[in-house]
């Protein structure tokens, strides 16, 4: 890629420019994705695919491996092979790496690893930044070098490449994870020909003359040494080592000459004569930069230095940009390391030794926590002290080891515009951000600088886009406080948030909702407006989820609010060409998901400014009476005080103390939040028309949230629903007889409902879909769409109907969809995204086993939506029983789960062998109590049924050997173990732990949700993913089968396994279930998933109807296979898939019906028709075993 020494600029994020420069030198990426890092891999891989080539002329060869330990040991074998190899990774992923770096290391390997900084999981798992990853690598002996911002990703990726070659070194490249990763900056691109010129040929060609080669190199590597030379043969590599900070200042210098930015191992910035000097390295530096300038500006003698080469930390460096007159350092460590002081701070210390200073250390900025000029200003008033504290801590209070330093307010000069986006996860919000600020970076003059804030919930979460735009180059990588210009996409945001607070007095504020303009004083609450009354605010209104139902496009309301942007922003961009970049922009975001998707968004980027309404601000909303807390106490204390408080974004303002307690301080979270949560996130939702009903339950069962349920009342019940439906506004709570499914029913004068709990439905319209009785041009059917604020009323009796009133399962027929619609589901909703393919399974297996179900689950999907602090969706019953949850990592999840499990049974053992030995010596009541206890043989409602019994006769009994049962209470009830995950953990990195688990004898029992993708890193290929399928990783569709998973665990004969797809036969799906946790042994159930990822047309709500066909057309096979039977296996699906839907079935889906744009329509052709052949393949293998099985005499 040249670009003839002209500069360019170009506005993209930290891990885009980190892989524009990586491409250059690459000739292997060995990859496997993890957030925040995947993205790098991601472009590495398209451009790939797309023909483009490095300096050396050819397209990088791409291989995802099943690991991180994968991705490390390709590379390895790559280099020893004689190419130029590298990897991109984070936190976990890079754990499994530092086998083979010590390796790298060890043969003096020229291989590069890019990592997006991020935090380890302790306590628990946090995808945002820190260095704790980075600093477990330090004593591995790679060279690590720091990017500091976007465009030292781009200046510096390189660098690290040509250190490597020349030093015949490893190195690691690594910036903040989110902060730098995902920040987007305009930046200047590296010219590949620039780079060219600084590659070392002579070194390359040396390097590839040193690797294995049986015809010019055979000799023998990764020997076995004693310990009479293996020491020597360390201390042999010293000078290799030695030598790098040359070799990086000598790049350093290069790129610094080419670009006029200033590199060095170590730079320094400040007042020449500083006194107080910050060392750091990372985003943070950027913060410290601004605050010297506005410090220096008022005569402090201030300064920093900026740390470029971490390892090896060359003392001579440091001391050659340290000014003479420094008295005091603090130095910044983006970790917390307990029992001892952090990395930087003890490298800093042992380099500055024999220099009479006081150097103190701090810790920042953990799990991108935010760290801004005041917390900085903080840290140089301390360090006016003449003790200042030796450790400390910013960004927090803490209240119980008195570590932090308060912030200190200084003003810092912007010529920037600064905006402020609220948006619901999924919504486009922050994708609309990233095309504005491309339009606005690559278009104008102007800099531009985003980063988006996340919550920790898969989708329907909270999203903030920060961005500013300016005439000079932006360096403040830290939230806005104060807006110029803020905007919301949900009408709900203005009840639950204090957004008006971060604007700018004067700014201008843009709201989406239906109210109108002359309801304002009315409707909205009073904060909002007194907020915007007190800043003298423009104040805007839009209704953008109305016009996005009018231009088709759902619930996104994205691009009518990028387009009202622009209109109330003309001083950045004339209108006219706003539009028509947008234009531009949206036909080559969305032309993956189709035309029809295109033309939604134009129509809707014309639609935005139309729909604009602007509101007088009156000066007497000044004098509204605003309520304390942005929230309503319900007087339970955790809820009150942790949950809803992270909720309404003060999560940054609470002290350490308020996690001191047992209930938190190891991770742990309690159940029953996510349904008091009420979301309200949904514009529109399902109304029960009781007159259409068949009452067949299929809503409840479609529906992945548990947001819709059926329920069978006695008259106590209806009259106590009336009176609160009546209370709250609901003028007719209908209710009508019993259907026969439900047996017995309407003779015990019970009526049956369908309630809607409008606050926590996200209005995905699944169980729409899945009604079978639909609407008709006549009339609307037996579920019909409503605007949620015409059915807020419902909620009050949901609340009623879900939380206090008797669930009566056992009127309805087992193994029916009706019966287990009746079943108290102990998931719900959860944060998955809405219309999720996962959730529903998870919620059935809730409803049939739930309160006695412990679950491993895998970092993945399931795991965000399952525990995203402050919420998770298990709920207990009137026992206090429900779901006993945990997840480990990615990859040991099977292992995890088994130990659960062994745990479980040894437990079980010890409480049998009491009972077994003491049988003949016991009182006889306590003896037919412990006989009927060994008899129930794991059946756990038995077990219940007896409890009290051998508990009462253990306490009154005077054999002392009985006594400890009563210790044992809480497992005389046995618990039913599953390990849940999905198809990236169990076909990919968790497979070999998950052999061995089905390969074992225990009672344990898997659940596979799969997505035939990586969904939760963003849809990246994985063994489950089928040929000819485009993914991230698989740019050009992937080229090979499908992994059978279930055909491989059938071959071990012992354990049970079953195929099923919920859409597709809901009947099946329970059945294998059931079948599966009562196997005592080993189980399997692999559930079909649909998933944002695919790209349906019409998006999630038509997922049950992509089951049906999916079964339909042979394209997933239905099946069980019970080692308890005769004849073990049983094919549900038609032995006679209609094979000439498979082509339609794949159309319906942009993972495949893009494929011909890619590799052109004969090529797509042939690989359709491979994957038709695969699936085929797959089916013919099963009836050969159910034609076997069924001869065999």
């Amino acid at each position: 890629m040249s670009t003839e020494n002209k500069k360019v600029f170009e506005a993209m994020d930290g891990n885009t420019a980190v892989a524009h420069s990586a491409y250059a030198f690459t000739e292997v990426a060995g990859i496997y994705p993890i957030t925040p890092s995947s993205p790098m891999a991601e472009h590495i891989d398209e451009w790939a695919t797309a023909g483009r080539t490095n300096v050396f002329g050819d397209k990088v060869k791409v291989v995802e491996m099943q690991a991180e330990g994968g991705a490390a040991g390709a590379i390895h074998g790559a280099l020893q092979g004689g190419s130029l190899a590298a990897t991109f990774t984070a936190s976990q992923g890079l754990l499994l790496m530092i086998p083979n770096i010590y390796k790298l290391k060890g043969e003096l390997l020229p291989g590069v690893i890019h990592v997006a900084a991020r935090t380890i999981a302790t306590h628990t798992l946090s995808i945002f930044g820190d260095h704790s990853d980075v600093y477990a690598c330090r004593q591995t002996g790679i060279v690590m070098m720091c990017s500091h911002s976007v465009q030292d990703c781009m200046d510096l990726a390189g660098v690290a490449h040509l250190v490597a070659i020349d030093g015949s070194v490893p190195v690691m490249h690594f910036f903040d994870g989110f902060r730098t990763s995902h920040e987007y900056d305009k930046v200047e691109v590296m010219d590949y020909d620039f780079l060219k010129s600084l590659l070392p040929m002579d070194k390359v060609e040396a390097f590839r003359a040193h690797a294995l080669n049986p015809h010019t190199n055979p000799v023998v590597r990764g020997t076995n040494q004693n310990d009479d030379i293996f020491f020597q043969g360390e201390e042999a590599q010293n000078k290799n080592f030695a030598a790098v900070p040359e070799i990086v200042a000598k790049y350093m210098k290069a790129v610094s000459e080419h670009t006029g930015r200033n590199y060095a191992p170590f730079v320094y910035v400040g007042a020449p004569d500083a006194e107080r000097v910050i060392v750091a390295m990372g985003s943070v530096t950027d913060t410290i930069t601004e605050t010297i300038n506005a410090l220096t500006k008022k005569g402090e003698k201030v300064g920093l230095v900026k740390v470029y080469l971490y390892r090896p930390f060359s003392q001579k460096y440091l001391e050659a940009v340290l000014p003479k007159t420094v008295k005091k350092i603090a130095v910044l460590d983006r970790s917390k390391e307990v029992g001892t002081r952090e990395p930087l701070f003890l490298d800093v210390c042992y380099a500055l030794r024999k220099h009479n200073l006081t150097i103190v250390g701090g810790r920042y900025g953990l799990s991108s926590k935010d760290t801004n000029p005041t917390h900085i200003n903080g840290v140089y008033e301390e360090l006016k002290k003449d003790a200042p504290k030796e450790e400390f801590t910013i960004g927090i209070e803490d209240d119980v080891t008195g570590l932090s330093l308060e912030p200190v307010d200084i003003d810092i000069p912007a010529d920037y515009t600064s905006c402020l986006f609220y948006g619901l996860g999924s919504d486009g919000t922050v994708g609309a951000n990233k095309s504005t600020v491309k339009i606005i970076g690559n278009n104008t003059d102007l800099y531009s600088q985003a980063y988006f804030a996340y919550d920790s919930k898969k989708a329907g979460g909270i999203t903030r886009s920060h961005l500013r735009f300016g005439p000079t180059p932006i360096h403040s990588p830290y939230y806005i406080n104060k807006a110029d210009f803020i905007s919301a996409s949900q009408p709900s945001y203005a009840f639950k948030y204090d957004m008006v607070r971060d604007l700018k007095n004067g700014g201008t504020f843009l709201l989406n909702t239906t109210v109108a303009a002359d309801e304002v004083d009315a409707k909205l609450p009073n904060r909002m407006l007194k907020g915007l009354a007190d800043k003298h605010a423009k104040f805007y209104l839009i209704d953008a989820t109305k016009l996005a139902r009018e231009c088709h496009m759902g619930t996104h309301t994205n691009t009518i609010l990028q387009s009202a942007f622009f209109a109330l922003n003309p001083q950045i961009m004339p209108y006219a060409k706003a539009l028509d970049l947008m234009k531009e922009s949206a036909k080559t975001t969305y032309a993956r998901k189709g035309e029809a998707v295109v033309n939604s968004n134009i129509q809707a980027i014309d639609a935005g400014k139309s729909g604009l309404v602007e509101v007088k601000v009156k000066s007497e909303w000044s004098n509204l009476t605003v309520k304390p807390s942005l929230y309503e106490m319900t007087g339970d204390e955790h809820f009150d005080n942790y949950v809803q408080k992270i909720n309404a974004l003060q999560g940054n303002d609470m002290k350490v103390s308020e996690f001191r307690k047992d209930t938190l301080i190891d991770g742990s979270m309690p159940e029953d939040v996510a349904f008091k949560e009420k979301r309200n996130i949904a514009g529109y939702v399902p109304k029960w028309n009781s007159d259409k009903c068949v009452e067949c339950g299929s809503c409840v069962f479609a529906c992945p949230h548990g947001t819709i349920r059926s329920f069978l009342l006695t008259p106590e019940e209806v009259s106590k629903a009336e009176t609160i439906a009546k209370e709250n506004g609901v003028d007719n709570f209908k209710v009508k007889d019993p259907s026969p499914a439900y047996k017995g029913a309407k003779e015990a004068g019970l009526k049956f409902v369908i309630q809607l709990a409008t606050e926590d439905c996200v209005g995905c319209g699944v169980c729409e879909t899945a009604c079978p009785v639909p609407d008709s041009k006549e009339e609307p059917g037996a579920l019909h769409t409503k605007r949620i604020d015409t059915e807020m009323c419902q909620q009050a009796v949901a609340d009623y109907l879900y939380k206090n009133v008797a669930y009566k399962p056992q009127y309805g027929m087992p193994n029916t969809v009706a019966g287990v619609s009746l079943e108290r589901p102990y998931f719900e909703v959860s944060g998955c995204c809405p219309g999720c393919g996962e959730a529903p399974y998870y919620r059935l297996a809730s409803q049939m086993f739930g309160k006695d179900m412990m679950i491993a689950n895998a970092t993945g999907c399931s795991m965000i939506y399952c525990s995203g602090t402050p919420s998770n969706p298990f709920a207990t019953d009137e026992n206090g029983e429900g779901i006993a949850w945990a997840n480990s990592l990615f990859e040991d999840n099977a292992e995890y789960g088994f130990g659960m499990a062994i745990a479980q049974s040894t437990k079980e053992a010890r409480i049998l062998r009491i009972m077994e030995e003491n049988l003949d010596k016991v009182e006889p009541e306590l003896k037919n109590a412990f006989q009927s206890y060994i008899d129930a043989n794991d059946d756990r409602e038995k077990q219940r049924a007896v409890k009290d019994a051998v508990l009462n006769g253990v306490k009154a009994s005077k054999v002392e050997a009985v006594k400890p049962l009563a210790d044992m209470a809480r497992d005389l009830v046995s618990k039913s173990v599953w390990i849940i995950g999905g198809d990236g953990w169990s076909y990919d990195i968790g497979y070999g732990g998950l052999d061995h688990v089905m390969a074992n004898n225990l009672n344990v029992n898997v659940l596979v949700l799969d997505t035939e993708t990586y969904s939760n890193t963003g849809g990246q290929a994985s063994k489950a993913t089928n040929c000819s399928a485009i993914a991230k990783f698989a740019a050009g569709g992937k080229p090979t089968a499908k992994k059978d998973l279930g055909q491989i665990f059938m071959e071990y004969g012992t354990a049970y396994v079953a195929s099923v797809c919920m859409g597709a036969n809901q009947m099946q799906t329970i059945k294998a279930f059931k079948e599966a946790e009562s196997y005592n042994g080993p189980s399997i159930v692999i559930a079909y998933s649909p998933c944002q990822e695919h790209g349906i047309l019409g998006g999630l709500i038509n997922a049950p109807t992509r089951q049906k066909l999916a079964v339909a057309c042979g394209y997933t096979t239905l099946y069980r296979f019970d080692p308890r039977l005769e004849k073990p296996l049983q094919i549900d699906s038609t032995k006679t898939p209609n094979w000439d839907k498979y082509n339609e079935f794949l159309m319906q889906e942009a993972r495949y019906f893009n494929l011909p744009r890619i590799k052109g329509q004969e090529e797509a052709e042939k690989m359709f028709a491979q994957a038709k052949k695969d699936a085929q393949t797959r089916f013919n293998k099963l009836l050969t075993k159910e034609k076997i099985q069924n001869e065999a005499k």
